[in-house]
């Protein structure tokens, strides 16, 4: 009996992880700088309260309704992954999964040729630029499983430093009804994983677009704890009968590290963080221009309760799970 206690407690040493302390940690981040980073969205006011940008090695994920600025959002991103790091760039590659078709190269030059016009009109440069942009158009979930795959082969050859998926939801919607839950959530629950590891694997950064969708009011609120905000939805049905939410579900809510909301309200709109492990709930006005996405203002507004997951779209207002 002694040898079998002996045996499970070496086994147990082996198998669990040592404990550590905060101090360890970061002496081990500073150790392993390499395995951190950002890529800088050149929005200065977000960039700040995500410490630095978009993390690497996280899923991040961008939600919000059609026409808010998503895919200008990603195609700005794509251009900064393959910029040389002397201007701010990761001088790489980066995988642009264009699933609704709306990735639009004149639209990426024209961004390109007002962000950044001292280089951008260097000889050759468009080029070695626009050619460092790789893009997919999957017409079918099976296809775009498959082009993760071939995509997680090729990461470190091919010194990819993004990967974009502009969108998840629309690949899914196509693929099956959303009453058919169980069969969504499944398939969704793969890809999230393969998604998230492929991003901590690799150590890139990984934005994923979600769209929204209605939901009665009903379901406003999931969770006992939510109640009094079922409650005031009911109040406020002469304004709305219905909701719009992620489209891609609680569980995909819960997975993902960084969420930034795009919203329109009070002729403004606005890019929110909703959830950041390591920034507050932070509201940002801003416009799109010819350079693309423009923050009106660096300081955020400071954003509590309720309004952190919501989404307004001209006065409705829109709730996302």
């Amino acid at each position: 009996m002694d040898v079998v206690t002996s045996a499970i407690s070496h086994i147990s040493e082996i198998a669990c992880p040592p404990c550590q302390t905060a101090l360890s940690l970061m002496e081990n981040h500073v150790k392993n700088d390499y395995l951190g980073g950002h890529l800088p969205t050149r929005l200065k006011g977000l960039d700040d309260a995500l410490c630095g940008g978009i993390p690497f090695g996280a899923l991040t994920e961008l939600v919000g309704p059609a026409g808010i600025g998503k895919t200008q959002f990603c195609l700005k991103l794509s251009l900064l992954a393959a910029l040389p790091t002397s201007y701010g760039g990761l001088d790489g590659c980066a995988i642009y999964i264009d699933t609704e078709s709306k990735f639009n190269s004149r639209r990426l030059i024209e961004i390109a040729e007002n962000s950044f016009p001292e280089i951008f009109h260097l000889k050759g440069m468009a080029q070695k630029l626009a050619g460092r942009i790789v893009v997919l158009r999957p017409t079918s979930l099976t296809e775009f499983t498959e082009s993760l795959q071939q995509i997680k082969l090729s990461l470190l050859q091919h010194r990819v430093k993004l990967l974009l998926i502009d969108s998840m939801a629309a690949l899914l919607s196509n693929e099956c009804e959303w009453d058919q839950k169980a069969s969504r959530q499944d398939s969704l629950g793969w890809h999230m994983s393969f998604l998230k590891s492929l991003s901590e694997f690799s150590r890139i950064p990984v934005v994923v677009t979600n769209q929204v969708r209605a939901q009665s009011s009903d379901y406003a609120s999931s969770y006992p704890f939510q109640v009094h905000v079922r409650d005031q939805s009911i109040r406020n049905s002469e304004r709305s009968e219905s909701h719009l939410v992620g489209a891609l579900g609680f569980n995909w809510a819960h997975a993902v590290n960084i969420r930034l909301i795009l919203e329109a309200h009070s002729g403004k709109r606005f890019i929110k963080v909703a959830k950041s492990p390591i920034s507050p709930p932070l509201a940002f006005p801003y416009f799109v221009s010819s350079s693309g996405i423009t923050l009106e203002t660096d300081n955020g507004i400071e954003v509590a309760g309720p309004d952190i997951n919501t989404i307004r779209c001209q006065g409705m207002v829109l709730r996302i799970p």
